[in-house]
């Protein structure tokens, strides 16, 4: 992305750092909304007329007009050659946070409506305290202040591993840096698990399983569950609705001692399954495949086994109290529950 100084023609004052994107007509509006004219003409600092955005370079100085004929600047310390001049080469140390970042003035201003630009735009007008080496002391995290230094040093955005996106986002909020903002938002949704009812996989949902509060609503349905091993889980009240736990290498997935009380588990595909001694009372396991399953111990008590298949399953020493076992696809044997 390029950057580049704009000043009203004939001023060398009050100027705005603008991106460059687009079109010349979206510079041209863009200048027209930072200086509150109808800007037509954008001329060099030779007076040149440029008409084609890509004769524009990064960090340029440029004049704009309303139509009227380039007027050369007046030649003062204000002028932006000078502010060019000492922006590029005044170097400051910040000390954010107890780590010191040094950079210089120009890359603190590039976002021109931002915190920093207005602490640092102009030299020696902020009036935050000092450390004893001269660093100007700001009371933010440096671990998320650092990708927004990085932005806005080559306007990328690049985060290192294990830095949350939510805190960098909330400092480039606090900072007013509005485009970082917004691409930030973007990354955090497209890292955000599909809205629709495709498959997770086995790591999405144990982390997801990990990071819920015991108290909030856990919904992984269609989850893609191959062997999990999730032994003595809280997933109380889950919903796991047409989950598969059927691994094709063989694996068995493992939920021993596991609380699954009230949970939806409805049409999931649970062969050879080890629920021994889990608690699953309340539970809606209907339409399940359950054959080969390991129910020995199970707590079932008003547990919803409508429709299943138990072939060979194991529910030895289960809790039955009040199941169901309506519309059963094979006939249950009762050398399957007793001790």
């Amino acid at each position: 992305m390029r950057r580049v100084t704009l000043f009203v023609n004939g001023t060398s004052y009050n100027g705005k750092v603008v991106a460059v994107y687009g079109t010349l007509a979206d510079l041209l509006s863009a200048a027209s909304t930072k200086f509150g004219i109808k800007a037509a003409n954008i001329y060099n600092g030779k007076g040149g007329l440029i008409d084609d955005i890509a004769l524009i370079r990064d960090d340029d100085v440029l004049y704009i007009s309303e139509g009227d004929s380039f007027v050369d600047p007046p030649n003062n310390l204000e002028s932006p050659h000078e502010f060019h001049s000492w922006a590029h080469t005044d170097w400051i140390t910040l000390n954010v946070g107890g780590r010191r970042f040094t950079t210089t003035r120009s890359t603190l201003v590039k976002e021109p409506e931002s915190m920093l630009a207005h602490m640092f735009r102009d030299k020696d007008v902020w009036g935050n305290k000092q450390d004893e080496q001269g660093a100007y002391l700001i009371d933010r995290s440096p671990d998320y202040f650092e990708p927004i230094l990085n932005y806005l040093r080559h306007g990328q955005l690049i985060i290192n591993d294990g830095i949350n996106l939510l805190g960098v986002l909330e400092e480039a909020r606090f900072f007013g840096i509005e485009r970082l903002a917004e691409q930030l938002e973007g990354v955090i949704k497209n890292s955000q698990p599909p809205d629709d009812h495709s498959p997770i996989s086995r790591k999405e949902f144990v982390r997801f399983l990990l990071a819920t509060p015991t108290k909030s609503e856990l919904r992984c349905q269609g989850a893609n569950l191959q062997g999990v091993k999730m032994l003595c889980t809280n997933a109380e009240g889950a919903s796991l609705i047409g989950c598969n736990f059927e691994d094709p290498a063989g694996l068995k997935a493992n939920l021993e001692g596991a609380n699954l009380k009230g949970v939806d588990m409805e049409g999931s595909q649970m062969t050879g399954i080890n629920l021994r001694v889990a608690t699953l009372k309340n539970a809606k396991l209907k339409n399940c495949n359950l054959r080969g399953a390991t129910l020995a111990g199970t707590d079932l008590e008003n547990c919803d086994l409508s429709g299943c298949d138990l072939q060979e399953a194991n529910l030895r020493g289960s809790n039955v109290k009040g199941a169901i076992f309506e519309e059963m696809l094979t006939p249950l044997h009762m050398s399957q529950s007793v001790r």
